[in-house]
């Protein structure tokens, strides 16, 4: 009764059992479900129910377990078409009453979703290794660049504390969006705002709220976060009633099409036309836009700082991305 009870609780289930002789053909199978094993297994060898290496994989295996009298475990794959299943494959040896060696028992159990799992994992992880290589690299040109134009070590630390929470911030946003990137005027927001002392009543930002690959989102992030510290110390959001524009539009530039991101101050203190570059000019003008593979143009003008950035359409989507 026990046995029959047992049998019939393993029948809802995925699991298969089957049992062998010395010479491997299939005895019985049951619950075979749409596993390998079919019902038309009995008096068949696995030659007959599988096919190449999966076939001289499990004789190899199970010839072993019966020369050591060991149990042993491994994968089997199936493949039809595009689609693989694994199972994963449990065998021992089968004795009789007298304690002899009269074949194979063992148990099959479909692993495949949790295959999926396990290669979309290690996807995620080979992902997140390269994300991470490339923001230390960031990180190390950000610190090379600051401490080549910082006179003192709090100069630096100030300095460099700022970029690396400018890096977090946009980060957050990547992360946020499963790593698939962030929308502009989101980033416009969370490095411009806290720079304003009126907040966003002092920017105003038109045209396309593209979103930005992951890449461009982490440098496009550093030239908003460069350009709104110099405005804030010394630029129109240094003084009651500046403002800044940020504008974007789509150009065409030899048959490629480009997302233009202006930045224009207005209403702060004059700006001389031969002013020295007071803040992160390496940033905007040769970091931002080598790493999106775009281009850069830095402006002194009278009436503010004026930067456009021009960001290839590989490093942007229209609008923005769902899952």
């Amino acid at each position: 009764m026990v046995a029959f009870k047992a049998l019939k609780a393993l029948a809802s289930t995925e699991m298969t059992i089957f049992a062998q002789d010395r010479d491997l053909r299939y005895l019985w199978v049951f619950n075979p479900g749409d596993s390998w094993l079919t019902e038309q297994a009995h008096g068949r060898t696995d030659e007959e129910v599988l096919t190449g290496p999966v076939s001289e994989r499990a004789i190899a295996v199970k010839r072993e377990v019966l020369a050591s009298q060991r149990p042993a475990r491994f994968e089997l794959t199936m493949t039809s078409g595009s689609a693989t299943r694994w199972f994963d494959v449990r065998v021992d040896v089968d004795r009789d009453e007298a304690n002899g060696v009269v074949g194979i028992i063992g148990s099959s159990f479909e692993i495949t979703e949790q295959k999926r799992r396990e290669e979309t994992l290690k996807t995620l992880l080979r992902e997140l290794s390269h994300r991470s290589k490339n923001l230390l690299a960031i990180i190390q040109s950000l610190a090379s660049q600051t401490a080549r134009h910082s006179v003192t070590v709090p100069e630096f630390l100030v300095r460099f504390r700022g970029r690396i929470q400018s890096l977090s911030s946009s980060q957050d946003i990547v992360t946020d969006a499963d790593w698939r990137g962030a929308d502009l005027g989101s980033l416009i927001v969370m490095q411009v705002e806290r720079y304003a002392p009126d907040g966003m009543g002092q920017v105003r930002f038109e045209g396309p709220d593209v979103y930005l690959s992951p890449t461009a989102s982490l440098h496009v992030g550093l030239a908003l976060h460069e350009l709104a510290v110099n405005a804030a110390s010394y630029g129109s959001l240094s003084v009651p009633g500046g403002h800044v524009s940020i504008d974007s539009r789509f150009v065409t530039k030899e048959d490629e099409r480009f997302l233009q991101l202006t930045w224009q101050e207005r209403d702060g203190p004059r700006v001389r036309v031969d002013n020295d570059a007071r803040f992160g000019t390496s940033t905007l003008e040769r970091i931002v836009p080598n790493s999106v593979g775009g281009e850069a143009a830095l402006e002194y003008r009278p009436e503010g700082i004026s930067y456009s950035l021009l960001i290839p359409d590989s490093q942007f989507e229209t609008a923005p991305a769902t899952g």
